[in-house]
């Protein structure tokens, strides 16, 4: 029997994941779904490619209820942006490789076969370097940037003042640093936050100098 706390839990992922869908532009309804994430330590938000012409995004609802709603609103608008923006991730071949070559370790492990089990492991690494490189590049953060203001124009289409927008965003983004710990999701996050306000910075002036 499931406990209050898990109730509640339930409920506030079906209501927000349903409220969720309703801010997505009309075009994409059909076809992009939100879900609750699962996984030991999911990421907060992400999207990704569900096979077909499907897409979902993925949010950890026991972090994603602890926010406001108004950074929950951008940061689901940032996702929008990727997918509006073609730069969901897709998967290649490294992540096929990753599996080919983890199957053949353990596989030459039980057999004892140590040149096999080398060569496994060496596609192993060759395909986790590829998967780090690929989500470290200058590219997937310039794509990441421009979902950030693909967000705030989904924001103030539906009705957000631009300073507001800006505000959401930045603050859901430093929360999002706080958890961040060290390494490479961290500086990426680090150069979406100066991004964005140098981008506030110029909507200001610009607003100012009319």
């Amino acid at each position: 029997m499931p406990t209050p706390n898990s109730a509640l839990r339930n409920t506030f992922a079906r209501t927000e994941s349903r409220r969720l869908h309703d801010l997505l532009p009309p075009e994409l309804q059909a076809w992009v779904k939100v879900l609750p994430a699962d996984g030991v330590r999911p990421k907060l938000i992400t999207c990704e490619e569900a096979g077909g012409d499907e897409v979902v995004i993925l949010i950890d609802m026991l972090r994603w209820e602890r926010m406001a709603q108004d950074q929950r609103n951008l940061l689901f608008w940032h996702e929008t942006a990727r997918i509006q923006n073609d730069s969901v991730p897709k998967d290649g071949w490294e992540v096929a490789a990753l599996a080919v070559g983890l199957g053949g370790a353990v596989g030459e492990l039980w057999v004892q076969n140590g040149i096999l089990f080398v060569l496994a492991l060496a596609i192993c690494g060759v395909a986790g370097f590829q998967l780090w490189r690929r989500g470290s590049s200058k590219k997937d953060v310039k794509s990441l940037i421009e979902a950030d203001q693909g967000a705030i124009k989904l924001a103030m289409r539906s009705g957000y003042a631009l300073p507001a927008a800006y505000k959401s965003l930045g603050s859901a983004l430093k929360i999002m640093l706080g958890d961040a710990g060290k390494g490479r999701n961290r500086a990426s996050i680090e150069k979406r936050l100066d991004a964005l306000k140098a981008e506030a910075s110029r909507a200001r002036r610009n607003y100012e100098a009319t």
